[in-house]
């Protein structure tokens, strides 16, 4: 098997050691390269340095990671980009605005810009490295095996839970790890079947779960959609705390529609998109007038809050047939079992197919459950939510 390539950009010499330590102690990627601010990284590309992704700081001299995205973007640069940031609210606004410039994800540095708790995410990173750096060694040519990253990720994520358990925080259930056949396997040929305890009727809501790889589907297929689009739609992206309102204003800037972070006891209306709020779970509760949605700190369900099942489940209940459901790109299998209680119900359902996923792990899961009826790329992901829906407003 081929390895990962990763060139590394940060100010701090501490930094970049401790993430390039990170890196190269994973089997099937490497560090190739570090710069201390985004001239140097600028320069080693133009000399021939091929990464497959870039981990980027923001705030450094000479050129901030801003500054090199818009040079990247300026010069046709592809190369995959993730960015490391400060979970601080000026932090969350600037890593929307390298999310806008074409950056893909962004991993949040525990404790400030030089953090030396760099290891309590050293998972994330893998994740991050092995889902977008391998989805674009793969498109280059390069035999890369995902799951080999996923013991990995899950080998670090117990020894950070055991060092947590030393200060009395609770250790999640192993359960709550996505087995590493969820990510990039083939999948079986014929999925369950699922037999619709009614018929599907008139779209009332929309109701989309996404993980890893979310913040750009959104951006695409939120661009895309009808500017006339006659139906709510409420999303499940997994993003932390501090950074899901400045994620809603940034696609509010390009959606058509009015798009704002949920709040609890916010009324569900037409042409409305809501986002959940990091580290909240989010449902649907019916009402005399109108739904509303509710908010809650429950326990993290697949290992998530706010979790995709979470709000799926509410969407069988209350809307039973009269729901679309989707399902994209994203490790694990979060959603697919309440998108398959959904498709039970009667409700419409689509899954992002493998091809155009980052990472191939929720929409297989839900597609081997029987609970995705059509299988849609990216591409043509938001022509068929808007021809799904208004062929559907009134049966």
């Amino acid at each position: 098997m081929d390895e990962i390539e990763v060139l590394v950009c940060d100010d701090s010499a501490l930094m970049r050691n401790l993430i390039s330590k990170i890196v190269n102690s994973a089997e099937g990627m490497k560090t190739i390269g570090t710069a201390m601010n985004g001239r140097f990284l600028l320069q080693k590309l133009q000399q021939g340095m091929k990464p497959d992704l870039i981990l980027l700081d923001i705030e450094m001299p000479e050129m901030t990671g801003v500054q090199f995205l818009e040079e990247r973007k300026k010069l046709g640069i592809n190369i995959p980009v993730v960015i490391l940031s400060s979970i601080a609210t000026k932090g969350a606004a600037v890593t929307m605005q390298c999310l806008e410039l074409g950056a893909c994800d962004f991993i949040t540095k525990p404790g400030g810009s030089i953090s030396i708790g760099i290891e309590t995410v050293a998972s994330t990173i893998i994740e991050k490295i092995s889902s977008y750096g391998g989805a674009y060694a793969r498109r280059n040519g390069k035999h890369i095996n995902p799951a080999e990253f996923f013991m990995q990720m899950a080998k670090l994520k117990i020894a950070v839970q055991a060092a947590q358990a030393k200060d009395g925080a609770e250790i999640p259930k192993i359960k709550d790890l996505a087995p590493p056949t969820l990510w990039h396997q083939p999948q079986k040929k014929e999925p369950a079947v699922i037999t619709p305890e009614r018929k599907s009727g008139p779209i009332d809501i929309v109701v989309i779960g996404i993980s890893t790889g979310g913040p750009n589907a959104l951006r695409e297929v939120f661009a895309k959609i009808d500017p006339k689009f006659p139906r709510p739609i409420v999303v499940v992206q997994h993003m932390p705390a501090g950074f899901t309102k400045e994620f809603a204003a940034s696609l509010n800037k390009i959606c058509p529609l009015d798009v704002k972070e949920a709040e609890d006891g916010d009324e569900i209306h037409r042409g409305q998109i809501y986002i959940a709020p990091g580290n909240f779970h989010i449902r649907i509760e019916k009402s005399t007038l109108c739904n509303v949605i509710r908010l809650s700190s429950e326990d993290l369900r697949n290992g998530h809050r706010p979790s995709a099942d979470v709000l799926f489940e509410s969407a069988a209940k209350i809307y039973q047939n009269r729901a679309l459901g989707v399902i994209m790109t994203g490790m694990g299998r979060d959603g697919a079992v309440q998108l398959a209680e959904m498709r039970k119900q009667g409700a419409w359902t689509l899954g992002q197919d493998e091809k155009s996923c980052i990472v191939y792990g929720m929409p297989r899961a839900a597609w081997e459950l029987g609970a995705v009826q059509k299988q849609v790329s990216l591409e043509h992901m938001a022509d068929e939510i808007n021809r799904i829906v208004s062929e559907h407003l009134y049966i």
